[in-house]
């Protein structure tokens, strides 16, 4: 039985998880701080790709640090203050 071109059961694709990511862990990135999470956070995006910012604030440019990164999301803190 087949499931097809790389999907698994459910539809879901196993291939999407090996996709590079445009942030890497250690590297730092000027951010806009769009939206604020459950948990508080705030939440920025690089080419789509979601990263939480450890106390953002909405309306925040901020430059910060990648601390971790996950398949569909990552997280980060500030390393200079807000302008």
């Amino acid at each position: 039985m087949s499931y097809g071109r790389g999907y698994g059961r459910g539809g879901r694709d196993f291939n999407r998880g090996f996709a590079p990511k445009p942030v890497e862990i250690g590297k730092d990135y000027d951010v806009d701080v769009t939206e604020i999470s459950r948990q508080g956070d705030g939440i920025a995006r690089v080419q789509g790709f979601v990263i939480f910012v450890k106390n953002g604030k909405v309306g925040q440019k901020v430059k910060i640090h990648v601390n971790q990164v996950g398949d569909r999301f990552a997280t980060a803190t500030t390393v200079e203050p807000p302008t």
